[in-house]
């Protein structure tokens, strides 16, 4: 999917890319090396500090952390080649957000909204264990209001694309991929870690408490320590008028 998004966006290889809600760096550190400049944007400081540490370790110093909402980002107008956002539009003010990043963008560039399906959605029975344990969690650290309450239904009266195309942009398709992918248990606990619904910071001094209620309900369900599924990724292109 990266490529595919590189190549239909244009990019020229020299640009500053900007990724909003950017969590753990999930599409800044793999479109990085398309970039000259990279600003993760995030309102979460434990999220920013782990794109702060991960970009130390990979010696990306073209990958730089803000923390800010992206309602409340500074930046230059007509400054990014490119912004993604990642798993995250339906949590922002999709109309004033959509407005500030068509400013954002040098005329001619785009804005990707970028999905990914998440392993506690399906119907292996792993998949169902692994939904009632972040239900439990969500409720006992009281975490359950850091999704907007009712966002399906906001979507589905109005989408996104809609939302792109009354702030000024033009669209430029929509693209999806499929593959089959087996997770470790330690990497759906860091998955979990990396959201905006049960962070770190969220689960605090009861993360050894969270990652051994998962081991013991999920463990039952796995095949040999692993989960299978196939992941769904898929990205909405959008283009400011030349």
């Amino acid at each position: 999917m990266i490529a595919d998004l590189v190549r239909r966006a244009g990019v020229s290889g020299h640009g500053r890319l900007l990724d909003l809600a950017c969590g753990t760096g999930q599409l800044a550190f793999p479109l990085r090396r398309w970039f000259r400049e990279v600003q993760a944007v995030d309102s979460e400081p434990d999220m920013a500090e782990a794109v702060r540490a991960k970009a130390a370790a990979a010696g990306a110093a073209e990958v730089r952390p803000v923390l800010s909402s992206a309602e409340a980002l500074h930046a230059e107008p007509g400054s990014f080649e490119l912004a993604v956002v990642g798993n995250a539009f339906h949590r922002l003010d999709r109309d004033l957000v959509a407005g500030r990043i068509l400013g954002w963008l040098r005329p001619g560039g785009h804005l990707a909204l970028c999905w990914s399906s998440t392993p506690w959605i399906g119907e292996h029975d792993w998949q169902r264990a692994l939904a009632a344990t972040v239900d439990r969690w969500q409720a006992a650290l009281g975490a359950g209001l850091r999704v907007p309450a009712g966002w399906e239904l906001v979507r589905q009266r109005r989408p996104d694309a809609q939302v792109l195309s009354d702030a000024g942009f033009e669209p430029n398709g929509r693209r999806e991929f499929a593959i089959q992918h087996r997770w470790s248990l330690p990497e759906l606990a860091g998955l979990i870690r990396s959201t905006s619904f049960l962070p770190a910071a969220v689960l605090g001094d009861q993360g050894a408490a969270f990652d051994a209620d998962l081991a013991a309900s999920l463990g039952p369900h796995s095949h040999g320590g692993a989960f299978t599924e196939t992941l769904s990724f898929n990205y909405e292109l959008a283009r400011k008028p030349a």
